[in-house]
C-alpha cells in the first residue's frame, strides 16, 4: 500500500487555535444574552405526588414571565435517551409529572427576565407533597410492591423484557453450551460479585441549551449535544409537535463522555420558547449535574468463572443487576455490554457461557450513557475474576491470559458470533509488558515505613458503532476555487473528529488538510448521522467520508474527461486536477468547479450514508504500578502503561489523548469518585468539593502506545478508540491493591478507609 499523506499523521486539531485564543465557540458564546432564564424547581423527595402547587406569588416577582406545572404540559410519554428509533429505552417520562420519582425530579419550569427574578420566584412556589415510600435498594426493586412507574401510559417500544408492573426496565438471558455442567466439572471456580456505583461524567461544560423561534416559526435549538438528530425527535415528542417544526444544531461541545447522549436540559427551554415565542436559555449548575443528570448505571455483576488447574478458562457465567434509577434512559442497552464486551475477551478455550441480566427501576437519579457504556462494569468484574484465578493458581496473570484470550481470526460466540478480523490483543499484552517493565514491577516490593509497591493488569475490548443500526453520513462538495466542504452530522465534543474526518477526506482527495472545511452538526444542513456515541464516529462516519470522497473523485474525472475530450477511463486524478493518462493535457480543480456550474449534469456534491453489519472491537492492555501506605490506606498511582489496538490510528496525537483521558477517568472512578445517598434518597456528593475527580497530579506517569492491526471494514483500516480506553484501570488497580495488601476489593471506589479497615479485619 502506498504511503499515506494525511491519515496516520499527528496533525493539529482544526479548531485548536480558536480554542487556544478563546474565540466564541460554545453555546454561551454564540447565543444572545437577553434570552429568558429558565430553571427547574426540583423535588426534595425520592417518591412523592403533588397534591397542590401554587405559583401565584412567584408570578408577582418583577421580571417573571411563566411558571409551568404538570397541568400545562402534554400528557404524552417519551424517552430522553438519544437512540435510533424505535428506541429500546421505554417511554416513561413526561415533561413535568404529578408523580415525582427521585430527589431532583422536575416539579416546575420557571422562566423570567433575569436569574435573580427566577431564583426569588422559585422560593415562592408552594408545593404540597404526598410523600410516598421509595424503592432505594436496587436489590429489592424487582417485583417490589412499590412501583416506580405504576402509570397506564408507560410504553416499551422494543421487546427488551421490560415490565413496569415488576419495576423491570429490561431483562434477558442468552448463552451457549451447558454452563452448569462445565462449571461443575471445573476443578477451580471463581465465584464473586463486583459492584460499580453510578459515577458522573463531570465534563467541564455543564448541560446548556438556547432556544428561539426562527423566521419561519420553527423552534430553533442550539445545544451542547452529541445527538442533533435524536435531539430533534425527542424535543418534538416531548412538546407533541411535528419534527418538521424543530431545528437543532450544536456548536463546539465542552465535553460529553455520553452524558449529552441524553436530552437532559433541552426540553425545558424548548417548551418555554414554544409557549411564549421568546428566546430562552437554560444552563445547569454543577449541583444539578450531580443530582439530576445521567450518570453511569450502578451495576452489580456476579461472575462464576471455571478453569482447569493449568489455567484454561472453560466457562463463564455472568449475571448483571443494573440500576436504571427513576427513568429508563439507556437501561436496556448499557446492560448488554457488561456481558458482550467482557466474556468474548476469553474466547480461545470457552466451552460454554451464560449471560443473564435484570435492569430495575428505583427512586434514585436516572442513569444514562457514560464512556464504556456497561462494558466498564462488566470488565471490572470479569478481569478481576481472571486476576483472582491467576492468584489462586499462583500463575503470572499475563501467562494465564496468553492461554485464553481471543486472537485474530477467532469467532466470538459471546459477541454476536462476529469474527475478530483485526485483533492485536496478544501484541498489546506483549508490548505493554515491555514498556511497563512487568517482570521487574510485578513482584511485590516492601519500600519500608509501611509502604508497599505492587502491580496489576487488566484487558479491555469495546465495539465500533452499533452493528446493523448506526448510520454515518457525509456530504463532500467541490467549491469554486478547488477546495472542499465536508458536512457531517457527527458531533465533535473535544475528540477531534472534525479533524480526523477531514484527514480521511484529504487522503482520498489527495489534497492538503487545509483544503477541507468541515461543517456540522445541524439537522437542517447536515446529512443524517446517528450521532457521536457508541464509538462510532471514526469507524462508521469515517467510512461514509471515504466512500463520498471516492465517488466525488469519479465525478470530477467524468467532468474532466468531457473537458479534455476523452473517456473517464483515460484520465488520471492527481489531487490538483484531472489529466489525460498520456500527460498531453490537464484541467485544474478550479476549472472543473467552474465547468460544473454551467451546462453540467454531473454532481460535484456527493452524499453517502454508511452502516456496518459488524462492530469490530478495539482491544487494550493496561498495567499499573501503585504504592500503598498500609498505615493510612492511601494509594499513590506511580505508573500506568497502556497499549491499544484501534486498527490504524488515524491521528496518533488525538488517539493518544483519547487514551490518556479515558485512563484518567478510569483511575478516578476506581479510587476517588464516590456516590452515597442519605436514607431519604438524596445524593450527598452534589459538588466537586465532595465528588473528587482526579487532577493531573493524581494519575501518575501515563504511557500510551499502540499495537496496530488493519480492520478491513474500517476507513484505512481504522477501528474505534473513544471508549475502550476507560475500562482497564479498575481491574488493574484492584489487582495491584490486592498484591500490596492481600485483600480483594470488589466494590468501587476503593478508598483509603476501605483499604485500612479491610486490612485490620483481614
Amino acid at each position: 500500500m502506498a504511503e499515506l499523506k494525511s491519515v496516520g499523521k499527528p496533525v493539529r486539531k482544526k479548531d485548536a487555535m480558536q480554542l487556544l485564543l478563546g474565540k466564541p465557540l460554545f453555546v454561551e458564546d454564540v447565543t444572545p444574552r437577553d434570552a429568558l432564564v429558565v430553571k427547574v424547581l426540583r423535588s426534595p423527595h425520592a417518591n412523592a405526588r403533588i397534591r397542590e402547587i401554587r405559583t401565584e406569588n412567584a408570578m408577582k416577582v418583577p421580571g417573571m414571565v411563566a411558571v409551568y406545572t404538570y397541568r400545562d404540559v402534554p400528557q404524552k410519554r417519551f424517552t430522553m435517551a438519544g437512540q435510533t428509533y424505535p428506541e429500546p429505552s421505554p417511554y416513561d417520562r413526561l415533561l413535568l409529572d404529578q408523580h415525582l420519582r427521585f430527589v431532583g425530579d422536575a416539579v416546575a419550569i420557571v422562566a423570567g427576565e433575569t436569574e435573580k427574578a427566577v431564583d426569588k420566584a422559585m422560593k415562592l412556589i408552594r408545593v404540597d407533597y404526598e410523600v410516598l415510600e421509595p424503592v432505594l435498594d436496587f436489590h429489592t426493586a424487582k417485583d417490589n410492591p412499590i412501583l416506580v412507574h405504576p402509570e397506564d401510559n408507560w410504553r416499551s417500544l422494543c421487546p427488551v423484557g421490560a415490565d413496569n408492573r415488576r419495576n423491570l426496565c429490561a431483562s434477558g438471558q442468552e448463552g451457549e453450551g451447558d454452563i452448569d455442567e462445565v462449571l461443575d466439572s471445573c476443578p477451580v471456580v471463581i465465584d464473586h460479585t463486583y459492584h460499580v456505583k453510578a459515577c458522573q461524567q463531570a465534563m467541564m461544560e455543564t448541560f446548556r441549551t438556547y432556544t428561539e423561534i426562527d423566521r419561519y416559526g420553527r423552534l430553533h435549538v442550539i445545544s451542547s449535544t452529541q445527538i442533533v438528530f435524536h435531539c430533534r425527535r425527542i424535543i418534538a415528542n416531548a412538546l407533541d409537535i411535528p419534527k418538521s417544526m424543530v431545528h437543532v444544531e450544536k456548536p463546539r461541545i465542552g465535553g460529553g463522555f455520553g452524558a449529552k447522549q441524553t436530552v437532559v436540559a433541552e426540553v425545558y427551554p424548548a417548551f418555554v420558547t414554544w409557549k411564549t415565542r421568546r428566546p430562552a436559555r437554560m444552563v445547569y449548575s454543577r449541583k444539578e449535574c450531580q443530582i439530576a443528570a445521567s450518570p453511569r448505571h450502578e451495576m452489580e455483576v456476579h461472575v462464576r468463572l471455571g478453569a482447569t488447574q493449568e489455567g484454561i478458562i472453560r466457562g463463564i457465567d455472568l449475571y448483571t443487576l443494573s440500576n436504571t434509577g427513576a427513568y429508563g434512559e439507556h437501561g436496556p442497552t448499557t446492560v448488554g455490554l457488561s456481558g458482550h464486551k467482557s466474556i468474548p475477551v476469553y474466547t480461545a478455550n470457552l466451552e460454554a457461557f451464560r449471560f443473564t441480566y435484570d435492569v430495575v427501576y428505583t427512586n434514585r437519579q436516572s442513569a444514562g450513557a457514560y464512556r464504556g457504556y456497561g462494558a466498564t462494569q462488566g470488565l471490572f468484574a470479569v478481569e478481576s475474576a481472571v486476576n483472582e484465578l491467576a492468584e489462586k493458581l499462583h500463575m503470572d496473570p499475563l501467562t494465564l491470559r496468553e492461554k485464553n484470550i481471543v486472537r485474530e481470526g477467532m469467532v466470538m460466540p459471546a459477541y454476536y458470533h462476529e469474527t475478530a478480523n483485526a485483533c492485536a490483543l496478544d501484541r498489546c499484552i506483549e508490548k505493554c509488558a515491555e514498556i511497563f517493565n512487568w517482570k521487574e514491577k510485578y513482584p511485590v516490593r516492601d519500600m519500608g515505613n509501611g509502604k508497599i509497591r505492587a502491580a496489576g493488569v487488566g484487558l479491555s475490548m469495546q465495539g465500533s458503532g452499533i452493528s446493523g443500526l448506526d448510520v454515518g453520513s457525509a456530504t463532500i462538495k467541490l467549491g469554486d476555487e478547488g477546495i472542499y466542504n465536508l458536512m457531517i452530522g457527527a458531533a465533535d465534543m473535544g475528540t477531534g473528529c472534525d479533524t480526523t474526518l477531514a484527514q480521511i477526506a484529504a487522503e482520498c482527495l489527495d489534497c492538503d488538510l487545509d483544503d477541507i472545511a468541515v461543517f456540522g452538526a445541524d439537522t437542517d444542513a447536515s446529512p443524517y448521522d446517528s450521532g457521536s456515541y457508541a464509538s462510532s464516529t471514526a469507524y462508521v462516519t469515517g467510512k461514509a467520508v471515504e466512500k463520498a470522497c471516492l465517488e466525488l473523485r469519479e465525478n470530477m474525472r467524468r467532468i474532466g474527461a468531457n473537458m479534455l475530450g476523452c473517456t473517464p477511463e483515460e484520465t488520471v486524478f492527481s489531487g490538483k486536477g484531472v489529466s489525460c493518462a498520456d500527460g498531453s493535457a490537464s484541467v485544474s480543480l478550479m476549472d472543473i468547479a467552474t465547468r460544473s456550474m454551467a451546462g453540467n449534469n454531473i454532481p460535484v456534491q456527493v452524499t453517502v450514508s454508511h452502516s456496518s453489519p459488524v462492530s469490530p472491537p478495539p482491544f487494550m492492555a493496561g498495567m499499573v504500578e501503585v504504592e500503598v501506605d498500609t498505615q493510612t490506606g492511601h494509594v499513590e498511582l506511580l505508573n500506568y502503561s497502556a497499549v491499544v489496538d484501534c486498527g490504524t490510528p488515524l491521528n496518533p496525537n488525538l488517539v493518544r489523548i483519547q487514551a490518556e483521558g479515558g485512563i484518567a477517568q478510569g483511575i478516578g472512578m476506581t479510587l476517588t469518585e464516590n456516590v452515597t445517598y442519605t436514607a431519604k434518597g438524596r445524593v450527598m456528593e452534589d459538588s466537586f468539593m465532595q465528588y473528587k475527580i482526579p487532577s493531573r497530579l493524581d494519575v501518575g506517569k501515563l504511557q500510551v502506545d499502540f499495537a496496530c492491526s488493519h480492520e478491513p471494514t474500517g476507513p484505512f483500516g481504522a477501528k474505534s478508540i473513544g471508549e475502550v480506553v476507560i475500562n482497564t484501570p479498575a481491574p488493574a488497580i484492584a489487582h495491584a491493591i490486592y498484591r500490596a495488601t492481600g485483600v480483594w476489593h470488589r466494590e468501587l471506589p476503593i478508598t483509603p478507609e476501605k483499604i485500612l479497615m479491610s486490612m485490620e479485619h483481614g
